[in-house]
């Protein structure tokens, strides 16, 4: 069967169309994203697209008053008066699909210590798992703040606490199917790429990163196809049970609901308050970035900033990763360059010469749709030199960093030697 003849199917389409109500979709054709924003309210408006060669769909975890309102450059303010709310997603992903499994159980455990219930749970079509817990399962408001409002600090808080509840069990699986030599080899990896300060990193071994969810973030539909892997993002009732072959297109059977559950209004409130509290206690790891265009930080430039004036934290990762963290460091390099003042296309030629130098390049595809959603936005700072998800968790922090960011070293060393050069003209 062949993804026309799949999409195309009565059973497909109706689940297809149930779960995109008030939620932005992307369709992507042949592996290329297709526009945004894109609504679903029928049948029909899939079969057009399906026509014309969709590959796979996907769909907001935020939900829309209006998803057709949504436009690049909008502020915190305007995102929230538009937002219903957003559901939860917990992305697990592995390149050993056992591991992902075991992350999975570990966290459907910690869900049901918190008598979180009634949650989604699919395979993602690839290696690994997609749990949502609906909107409806949280408290109307936290800390004096709408629910609705908190994305995606929120989001993020609760996905670290719950990592943090499970780390220690997950070392202890992962360590029971293998020696970390195995584990390494099972990943594609060294097992100095697993180990950091001489304690075994799970996370290096399943990805469980919420960092680069943002406002607007995309997720593979139930029912959709991996263009990678050829395999259907299908409900999994047993986790532990799930066979990969079952996601096959031919074997597909839609059966499974994976948003509609009967969910418990505020059920999933201990859970958000526990994470909230615990988020309190930790290092400054959760400091949302300001909707902030760069114009209200700095005075824009008029030339280009050249490597010589960049922290060295920013020349360690133009070296190349050697670890995970390359999309962390496209995120990082992007806003650093574009407030250097460099030319797109400049910033598009070092990021991919960049990329040859990573342990394993990212697909091409990948970092130009990441220039080509930075161009349409508003020009926006990296993240925060304090922000430890980023430059200490990716070991290039600067010793004694005095500056908030690394933007601001290079504009301070930059001014600072251009008086110089007025003072010894002057003389």
């Amino acid at each position: 069967m062949d993804l026309l003849d799949y999409y195309s199917r009565s059973d497909v389409l109706k689940a297809l169309v149930k779960q995109s109500e008030n939620r932005e979709i992307q369709f992507w054709l042949g592996g290329v994203r297709g526009r945004r924003p894109e609504v679903v309210n029928f049948e029909n408006d899939i079969l057009e697209v399906i026509k014309k060669g969709m590959s796979s769909y996907h769909l907001s975890i935020e939900r829309w008053y209006d998803p057709l309102r949504l436009k690049t450059g909008m502020n915190k303010r305007e995102l929230d008066e538009l937002r219903m709310g957003w559901d939860l997603l917990i992305d697990l992903d592995s390149k050993f699909f056992e591991y992902s499994r075991t992350a999975a159980i570990l966290i459907i455990d910690a869900l049901k210590f918190f008598d979180v219930k009634n949650y989604g749970l699919k395979f993602s079509g690839n290696n690994g798992f997609h749990i949502v817990i609906p909107y409806e399962a949280f408290p109307n408001e936290i800390d004096g703040i709408n629910v609705k409002d908190h994305f995606p600090v929120g989001l993020k808080i609760i996905v670290e606490y719950l990592k943090s509840m499970i780390k220690d069990y997950l070392i202890v699986n992962l360590l029971a199917s293998g020696s970390l030599e195995e584990i390494a080899k099972n990943i594609g990896k060294e097992k100095k790429d697993i180990v950091r300060n001489r304690v075994f990193d799970p996370f290096s071994v399943v990805d469980i990163d919420s960092v680069l969810i943002s406002s607007r973030h995309l997720f593979r539909g139930c029912y959709s196809v991996n263009e990678k892997s050829g395999l259907v993002s299908v409900p999994v009732d047993d986790v532990k049970n799930f066979i990969r072959e079952s996601a096959k297109i031919d074997n597909v059977k839609v059966n499974g609901d994976f948003f509609s559950k009967n969910v418990i209004p505020g059920e999933a409130t201990k859970l958000l308050v526990q994470a909230f509290d615990w988020s309190k206690k930790q290092p400054r790891v959760f400091i949302e970035m300001k909707e902030k265009s760069i114009s209200n930080n700095f005075i824009p430039l008029k030339d280009e900033v050249s490597e010589e004036f960049f922290p060295l934290c920013i020349k360690s990762l133009l070296n190349g990763v050697n670890e995970d963290g390359r999309k962390r460091t496209v995120f990082i390099l992007i806003g650093f360059l574009s407030n250097m003042n460099w030319p797109s296309e400049k910033i598009k030629n070092t990021l991919l010469e960049w990329n040859k130098k990573n342990y394993e390049p990212l697909p091409e595809n990948y970092i130009i749709s990441q220039l080509s959603w930075a161009k349409r936005q508003e020009k926006r700072l990296p993240p925060n030199c304090e922000n430890e998800i980023y430059y200490s968790n990716l070991k290039v922090k600067c010793v004694n960093c005095k500056f908030k960011n690394p933007v601001n070293y290079s504009l301070r060393l930059k001014g600072m030697l251009e008086k110089n050069k007025k003072r010894k003209i002057m003389k």
